[in-house]
């Protein structure tokens, strides 16, 4: 008897671990492992292209790889540790807030003694010792906000009769919020930064499971706004004419894309070696920064890149296939429009560094310089891995 009832509770207590065991929940681990490799590359490349830049502008070998660690790493890893530990419920309720804060940034770029103009842009802000370029956290506020409003309205016309006109009112609403964030984007001028956040809002929009005739639709007004910018601002025509034809203006228009052409070209199958792309710092613009991808491809060559580009493909597929896997709406939409935002800057960054399209100023995500860049990214794979934590079994 004594040893039945021992027996019964020792059943019971091995059924207990296993439900602690089962409740036990782990994120994507390998999403992690993709990360944390691009971020070593980045801080492997800017230690290497960044010095002779530093030494002479700063008398330290080091100080832009310091400055970029401490002001973009760290805190991007503290506040992405906030995000992957905080309720996916808590985040969509503040992802209101998140975007008008966003906004109320973007906006004091425009007040003088506070916004920072740089190469004809008005695109950063400096208060005190802090300074922020705005539009890389609007970037991940407009997406956690659209996924919130997108999960809401589609929800709601999906329990109505009326589906036709409650789709309409989404188109409509989808279309103010995005033209708002135009606004501030365009004024700056910013078009790159619109354009990714446009791209970026259209791939949510249609996988909310609206219609495909709305999609088509914004396509159409998006493809006549984008020649509107253009016939308004000729210099951009001018960019794209010097994109085709190589040859033109190249000390001008042509400088930097030939320059980084050059650049990529000469790193050969495996590289120059590290510390080959630090005398590239006289020639070419944005060494460390939009044109990142240069001195990588020099260092380590079309095998190197190769190895960039399926990190990047890798955190793609796993992106999506956490989406996949997410049954909460706002959760599918938010790690989607996510994912699609740092494949699409990365394959436009490289893209245009390679000559294959026309130039851009979009960082590489997890390589370029940039701390307010950093920091919005990790938050963003913090809120990834949130959501991609499952049971384990």
């Amino acid at each position: 008897m004594l040893k039945e009832v021992r027996e019964k509770n020792g059943n019971r207590a091995n059924i207990k671990k296993t439900m602690i065991k089962e409740e036990v929940k782990v994120p994507d681990y390998f999403l992690l492992i993709i990360v944390i490799s691009l971020l070593v590359i980045g801080v492997l490349i800017l230690s290497s292209a960044s010095a002779v830049l530093s030494l002479t502008k700063f008398h330290n070998t080091y100080y832009l790889l310091v400055h970029q660690i401490i002001n973009g790493i760290l805190p991007g890893l503290f506040l992405g540790f906030i995000a992957y530990k905080m309720g996916l419920g808590k985040i969509r309720k503040i992802a209101p807030l998140c975007l008008l804060a966003a906004l109320i940034l973007m906006a004091l770029v425009f007040v003088p003694g506070i916004g920072v103009s740089a190469g004809g842009a008005q695109r950063w802000i400096k208060l005190g010792l802090i300074s922020l370029q705005p539009s890389e956290v609007l970037k991940l506020s407009f997406i956690l906000y659209l996924a919130s409003w997108l999960a809401s309205k589609t929800e709601k016309i999906s329990s109505k009769r009326n589906t036709k006109k409650g789709f309409s009112e989404t188109l409509l609403g989808f279309m103010v919020v995005v033209g708002l964030v135009g606004v501030f984007l365009i004024f700056q001028p910013d078009i790159s930064t619109f354009g990714i956040i446009g791209l970026t809002a259209l791939c949510m929009y249609f996988l909310s499971g609206t219609p495909l005739k709305h999609t088509v639709l914004i396509v159409v007004l998006g493809a006549i706004g984008l020649l509107a910018l253009v016939a308004l601002a000729p210099y951009r025509f001018d960019r794209f004419m010097a994109w085709m034809s190589p040859e033109i203006d190249p000390m001008g228009d042509n400088f930097q894309p030939n320059q980084a052409l050059i650049t990529v070209g000469s790193g050969g199958t495996f590289g120059q070696g590290f510390g080959a792309s630090s005398q590239k710092a006289a020639y070419l613009p944005e060494l460390i920064g939009d044109s990142v991808f240069a001195p990588y491809a020099l260092e380590m060559g079309f095998a190197g890149s190769v190895v960039l580009i399926l990190l990047f493909t890798f955190f793609v597929w796993r992106g999506f296939s956490t989406a996949k896997r997410t049954e909460d709406k706002f959760s599918r939409l938010a790690v989607s429009g996510i994912t699609f935002w740092i494949a699409a800057q990365a394959i436009i960054n490289i893209a245009s560094t390679a000559r294959v399209i026309p130039l851009s100023g979009v960082p590489l995500p997890f390589i370029s310089y940039g701390g307010t860049a950093l920091m919005a990214e990790l938050v963003a794979v913090g809120i990834m891995l949130n959501i991609s934590k499952r049971p384990r079994t």
